[in-house]
């Protein structure tokens, strides 16, 4: 600046002394003032070529200038290259934040002052059934049409939150979605969306759970309660006290057989999974389970029915590596139930047999009544009935085909359930080829 200054006085000075040769009075203040001018206008000019410059935003290519206005732009290009790396880079960090938000399990949605959708991320879309492009800056009561959703936002209270029905609900499949909204910046709202689908269904369950065991230990309890206030009222012959007895008898049985279902649950799921126990031979394992289904047969035949036809096939020399008690459990549980639902006269079929790829499964087939499609999906939750009275004529607990699943699946198996009405069911287990163990194969320690 002070080189600049000096130089425009030394052409000042220069000028001026031209102009005072060509005219002595008026000369040189005529050429200080034409240097002056010259100087303005050349400034003026650069400062248009760097306003320019600075409107097409070409950092990169700025005008070749020197001196203070080199300078200038020497600094200008620094500012403006800091600029645009921290531009870029909180672009960069925005981007990040937004598929952070995005890949997020939860569903973000962002409202203006007015209750308008700013920003959703797709989860967010999914759950409301909005479009997160096409709904931008729509209210968000005009699309979430549910009562429950539209009382909580006309509230002041949003310190807990809601559960509504999802957009995606159906009579055969309900989505359950916890939302929340909390206040943010000027006015604006954060909504925040969770699918609670699997709790809210947990929680049912276990509230049914509670409930059945209520009810499966309070049924045995009052027949049992109502015989002991009869013995204790009442004078009664030998034979009619007798009968009583074992009426109560059955009740005991009955309630105890569900504490060890319960149990054995409860076993299952609190013990770690089996991994090199001892194999268990199929056709020894067989016998004891077969013995315990033509008692069970033989036990609830009427006078003048017809027996059941029981067929059993088991491979010679195969052998199930896993926890012998479990597979007990499991196999009688589905052999049982065929007996317990199948008429008298009636078939039913309990085979082995080794698949293609070594895989090896367990099919019992029954000429029973049969199970609707609409009950197949939820056989194996705990006391799920298709037919209440049924059921507790028949002795079972409810819990036996819960026990196989979860047996099944610590086994790495899996189990099918197949059913016609009036034609009857089959019901399969199916144990992977890490888990059999044929004649003459060696036994190898499962990790």
């Amino acid at each position: 600046m002070f080189s600049r200054t000096l130089g425009l006085l030394f052409w000042m000075a220069v000028a001026g002394i031209a102009g005072y040769w060509l005219s002595p009075a008026s000369g040189p203040l005529l050429g200080a003032f034409a240097v002056c001018f010259f100087t303005v206008l050349k400034d003026l000019w650069k400062g248009q070529k760097i306003a320019k410059w600075l409107r097409q935003d070409n950092v990169q290519d700025p005008p070749n200038f020197g001196g203070i206005w080199g300078d200038l732009i020497d600094r200008m290009r620094r500012i403006l290259r800091e600029q645009i790396r921290k531009t870029k880079y909180e672009q960069k960090r925005l981007q990040d934040f937004l598929l952070a938000i995005q890949a997020s399990p939860n569903g973000v949605v962002l409202l203006d002052a007015e209750g308008r959708i700013e920003w959703c991320n797709q989860t967010a879309a999914l759950h409301l059934g909005v479009d997160s492009k096409r709904d931008l800056m729509q209210h968000v009561m005009h699309l979430v049409r549910d009562p429950v959703f539209n009382k909580y936002f006309s509230s002041d209270d949003h310190q807990t939150e809601v559960v509504i029905e999802g957009r995606n609900s159906s009579l055969q499949k309900t989505f359950k979605l916890s939302v929340q909204l909390h206040s943010y910046g000027e006015s604006r709202q954060l909504l925040l969306t969770r699918d609670v689908t699997a709790i809210t269904h947990a929680d049912a369950m276990r509230r049914d759970f509670v409930a059945n065991v209520s009810h499966e230990i309070r049924t045995p309890l009052t027949v049992m309660s109502g015989f002991i206030e009869t013995l204790q009222s009442l004078k009664l012959e030998t034979d009619e006290r007798d009968r009583y007895l074992e009426l109560m008898s059955v009740q005991a049985e009955r309630m105890q057989d569900l504490v060890n279902d319960l149990l054995i649950l409860s076993q299952l799921e609190g013990s770690s999974l089996p991994s090199s126990n001892d194999p268990v031979p199929i056709e020894s394992f067989m016998v004891g389970i077969e013995s315990e289904a033509r008692g069970l047969s033989a036990a609830q035949l009427q006078a003048g029915e017809a027996p059941q036809i029981l067929n059993f096939e088991s491979p010679l020399g195969v052998q199930l590596i896993g926890a012998s008690k479990e597979l007990h459990s499991a196999v009688s549980n589905i052999v049982n139930n065929a007996v317990r639902y199948t008429p008298s006269g009636g078939v039913i079929s309990a085979i082995w047999s080794q698949l293609a790829d070594e895989r090896i499964q367990f099919s019992v087939v029954d000429t029973g009544p049969g199970i609707a499609p609409e009950h197949l999906p939820r056989l194996t939750e705990r006391f799920y009935r298709v037919d209440r009275s049924r059921s507790r004529e028949s002795g079972g607990t409810g819990l036996g085909l819960a026990i196989a699943k979860h047996v099944l699946q610590r086994h790495g198996g899996e189990l099918k359930i197949e059913s016609e009405l009036g034609k009857g069911s089959r019901f399969t287990l199916i144990f992977p080829a890490s888990r059999v163990l044929n004649a003459g194969q060696s036994h190898k320690t499962l990790g």
